[in-house]
């Protein structure tokens, strides 16, 4: 792969920037909302049968688990159906190989793009749960940051996916194939310590399990060394997504 040029990549993340700014609202409430209402209805039903999981009480459990779902659905989902559309339809990225921007430059800069806004979004449900009597300590700063890395990753799984499919209905298979069983085994519910060991093994291998301990240990008090795993897992996915995504969109893109 060529180098990539800083100016290409500040065209990329600059149109996206662009776009945003006129679309920002519907956009914003839905990767907020969503996220918000699974950690109200979750943690008033749930909360009212079960007071307290794996020492801590419900809505603190979840309200910390569910930062994570709100990066998953702002990051992939954007990824898979943004890229498609644009890439499909909209015909904007034979527009801008046609300046001088590679098929990395793109990709990586709609990364970026959309694993910031990943990061803002997933703090959201973490200030509700404060809300609701989460205690604040300084470990939360670093929220915004492990909701950039993990939506960084997940943007490029979402790009990949978008090179894979060959319409729009197909990707019905990535949501409810793929998408949801990360989703639901990544202990923003549950504590995966209560699964067979096959389920246990199968969580540590989702990214998104470890964006819920890094998480939650920001929040509860880091374990140092099993922290560093769960980065070092998040940026191994992000680096194997990118490797796809760049391979995958140059052959849709380049003839």
């Amino acid at each position: 792969m060529r180098r990539i040029e800083p100016a290409a990549l500040a065209g990329v993340i600059i149109h996206d920037l662009t776009l945003f700014r006129r679309s920002w609202l519907s956009t914003t409430f839905s990767a907020l909302v969503e996220p918000t209402i699974y950690l109200l209805a979750f943690g008033w039903g749930f909360g009212s049968l079960v007071s307290v999981v794996a020492g801590y009480r419900y809505v603190d459990f979840l309200g910390t688990g569910i930062v994570a779902t709100a990066v998953l659905f702002s990051s992939a989902f954007t990824g898979m159906f943004q890229t498609f559309i644009r890439r499909t339809y909209q015909k904007i990225y034979g527009a801008v190989l046609a300046a001088p921007v590679d098929v990395p430059e793109i990709v990586f800069g709609e990364a970026l793009w959309i694993a910031a806004r990943a990061g803002v979004y997933g703090c959201v449900p973490l200030l509700v749960a404060l809300a609701f009597g989460l205690d604040p300590v300084p470990g939360m700063l670093i929220v915004p940051l492990v909701g950039f890395l993990t939506g960084l990753g997940f943007g490029l799984f979402g790009i990949w996916t978008s090179a894979l499919v060959p319409s729009f209905d197909s990707f019905s298979y990535i949501i409810s194939g793929i998408m949801t069983p990360l989703f639901l085994v990544a202990g923003t519910f549950f504590p995966v310590a209560g699964l067979p060991y096959w389920g246990r093994v199968l969580a540590r291998l989702n990214p998104l399990y470890h964006c819920v301990e890094l998480v939650r240990d920001a929040a509860f008090g880091f374990a140092p060394l099993a922290d560093l795993g769960h980065l070092g897992a998040l940026v191994a996915f992000a680096g194997l997504m990118w490797l796809l995504a760049v391979r995958y969109m140059r052959r849709r893109l380049i003839d």
